[in-house]
């Protein structure tokens, strides 16, 4: 009798897994049912304005890129971003990419203030498909599971411009409460004079 009852009863193992996906179901539900808290970064909203061969930040920036059927484009040159004219970066919901010519490498997870100069080589170009993007900033964030979110691995990255020019740039969040979603946070230092100097 009694080895009939241990025999009806399920394994410990099947118990344990079956409590397991429980918890991760649990999980996901209330992280998709959770309201996010934006962080309180503003839209910038200060016009172009020609910067010329100086040296410009460190500054952060905020801009919508969440339109799914165009790229919001920004001009170091400019210090804005822009909508006609040159430009040096453009963004699309999470995506980043450079300007034809340009270029954009990625420097690790250093401290925003250790970088003194840019490297002379090793900037990547986009590559081209269906949905053009940069090999070097590609995954740029991290995705939870559970909150549904994503947030900056905080690596700093150098750009080359099309026309020579350098910038140290740093991804900060994904998010503002202004825009939402896709509402692109990022800190960065221009360097105007041609030199690959990105710090006072």
């Amino acid at each position: 009798m009694s080895r009939q009852s241990s025999a009806a009863r399920p394994p410990i193992l099947v118990l344990v897994i079956g409590g397991a996906f429980l918890l991760l179901v649990a999980s996901l539900v209330i992280g998709s049912l959770t309201t996010p808290e934006y962080p309180a970064f503003a839209l910038s909203a200060a016009p172009p304005a020609i910067v010329g061969d100086s040296l410009i930040g460190p500054g952060t920036y905020t801009l919508d890129a969440s339109a799914t059927d165009r790229w919001r484009r920004f001009d170091f040159g400019r210090n804005a971003a822009v909508d006609s004219g040159p430009w040096d970066l453009a963004f699309r919901r999470f995506r980043l990419i450079a300007a034809p010519g340009g270029g954009i490498v990625d420097l690790g997870p250093a401290p925003f203030d250790s970088v003194f100069e840019l490297p002379a080589a090793g900037y990547a170009a986009n590559t081209a498909g269906p949905d053009t993007a940069n090999p070097a900033v590609g995954k740029w964030y991290a995705y939870s599971m559970l909150s549904h979110l994503l947030t900056s691995k905080h690596h700093l990255y150098g750009v080359r411009t099309p026309r020579g020019k350098y910038a140290k740039l740093e991804l900060l969040a994904y998010y503002c409460r202004d825009a939402g979603t896709a509402c692109i946070t990022f800190r960065y230092v221009y360097q105007g004079n041609g030199t690959r100097r990105v710090a006072r």
